[in-house]
């Protein structure tokens, strides 16, 4: 019988973790099944750009998994039976798995605060993007336009829509400093884009409420706001917490280094949905940046465990912050491998290039999902027993 590996969510860990599991498993000895509720790849990473107007290149997983073995399963998960080992999805249907991994990603938070969810937009998917884009289209000059969340997602949207609209008066709330975890060049560099974009900072500014027209902040005061983005942080789907996986208490489903729950062997979850160690045991941050080398850990772990092969320890640690700051501008803050800034900073408009050049490999390498690596098939040696134990881990560095 085929071993069959289910994978949940085709964002860039998912599909990574899918095409790296077909590149080096027999077909004859497992059945691949991706699960996804749109049929195309979205470049997360670009969702402010779609946001103003720019369009992306549409990426179709039929063409990006042609002739990999990859069975794509169109429908929206709903629920996972860790013990039947089955997952529900689309009409009710219910697809078995061997082994499954998650990677269904995160989605927008509205932290609870009242008006959010009624009158903030979002870009943490495609269909958020497309109506803040609608609703951006519609504003006259002048209007205002309110981002909250001074983290990269805001930053990133905040000078997007002011380059992009320079006719809009774009303001960006921030519960901290503009920056303020960058290092001084860092701070500097963002501080004279945002000025030269024309946009008004309030640093230090908690929102507390959100109306149709403007946004209330904790000191009681109001910004004038004809459309707000909320960019406060993420949140993951609530599928875990309904399922026996040891969980954190935001839903987060902990895994050891090998990307596999420390609760159930037969499972492994990857991306924001993983709470995961990196350097010196701190929780690896939901980013592209952690997700991509999570998911080649995973797939690299299933496929040495079903083939008897060595398992992977490959440390996962960070490099750099990759910010754009509209089309012509960008910033590339330097950090160390558990994700500390350092004095070192790349401005301008060769950041811009550089962070295009790393949007563009991210989209890559879900394409080409083993980057340069023997692309040797090995066959799966025998049935793997589930173990009793907790899994084995790898130690990240």
């Amino acid at each position: 019988m085929q071993h069959r590996i289910v994978v949940l969510g085709a964002g860039y860990t998912g599909a990574i973790a899918a095409g790296r599991l077909a590149r080096r498993l027999h077909r004859e000895d497992v059945a691949i099944t991706l699960v996804n509720a749109e049929p195309d790849f979205v470049e997360r990473v670009r969702m402010h750009q779609l946001a103003v107007g720019q369009e992306l290149r549409p990426r179709p997983f039929a063409e990006m998994f042609a002739g990999t073995g990859v069975a794509l399963e169109l429908a929206t998960v709903t629920a996972v039976d860790v013990d039947r080992k089955t997952v529900t999805a689309g009409a009710a249907e219910e697809i078995a798995y061997d082994t499954l991994v998650y990677a269904l990603g995160s989605a927008w938070n509205d932290q609870g605060v009242p008006g959010v969810a009624e009158h903030a937009h979002q870009i943490a998917s495609r269909p958020g993007a497309l109506r803040l884009r609608e609703r951006l289209a519609g504003l006259a000059a002048g209007q205002p336009v309110v981002v909250v969340g001074g983290g990269l997602t805001g930053l990133e949207a905040a000078t997007e829509i002011a380059e992009a609209r320079p006719d809009l008066r774009v303001a960006l709330a921030a519960r901290g400093g503009l920056g303020d975890w960058l290092s001084t060049k860092g701070r500097r560099h963002l501080r004279k884009v945002v000025d030269r974009l024309g946009i008004t900072v309030h640093e230090h500014t908690a929102v507390t409420a959100v109306t149709a027209g403007h946004v209330t902040t904790a000191e009681g005061g109001t910004i004038p706001a004809a459309v707000t983005l909320w960019t406060t942080g993420f949140a993951v789907h609530p599928i875990p917490r309904a399922t026996a996986l040891e969980v954190t208490g935001t839903g987060r489903i902990v895994v050891d280094g090998t990307m596999r729950s420390v609760s159930h062997p037969d499972v492994y979850a990857i991306g924001d949905a993983a709470l995961a160690a990196g350097p010196g045991d701190k929780p690896l941050r939901m980013s592209c940046a952690s997700g991509v080398p999570m998911a080649w850990q995973a797939a690299d772990t299933i496929a040495a465990r079903l083939t008897g092969g060595k398992l992977p320890n490959t440390p996962i640690r960070y490099f750099n912050q990759c910010i754009s700051l509209g089309r012509r501008e960008g910033l590339i803050q330097y950090v160390t491998a558990d994700d500390r800034t350092v004095r070192a900073a790349l401005t301008g408009r060769t950041a811009a290039v550089y962070k295009e050049l790393v949007c563009k490999g991210a989209a890559w390498g879900v394409a080409n999902p083993l980057l340069g690596l023997p692309t040797r098939r090995r066959h799966v040696v025998a049935p793997q027993p589930t173990p009793t134990t907790t899994a084995q881990t790898a130690t990240p560095a």
